[in-house]
């Protein structure tokens, strides 16, 4: 354990019950949200890698155009 996470833990025993437990299942949801995240990026890369082939080839045969943030995206 890093000290930084060791320093944290020793502060939030401090504290009262109710909040240890909330912060607990805080840390837990994000590491299983991480957990997921990693999981979906692993098994999305070949398909990630196909539509940049596709959007390449798009480019290349002119069928894609030159984003005008003014134009695309007016301001109220």
């Amino acid at each position: 354990m890093t000290k930084l996470l060791e320093q944290a833990f020793q502060k939030a025993s401090k504290l009262p019950k109710e909040e240890q437990d909330a912060m607990a299942a805080f840390m837990l949801g994000e590491l299983e949200s991480e957990k997921r995240w990693d999981s979906l990026f692993a098994g999305s890369q070949n398909r990630l890698r196909e539509m940049a082939v596709e959007a390449l080839e798009e480019d290349r045969t002119g069928g894609t155009a030159e984003l005008n943030l003014d134009r695309d995206f007016p301001k109220d």
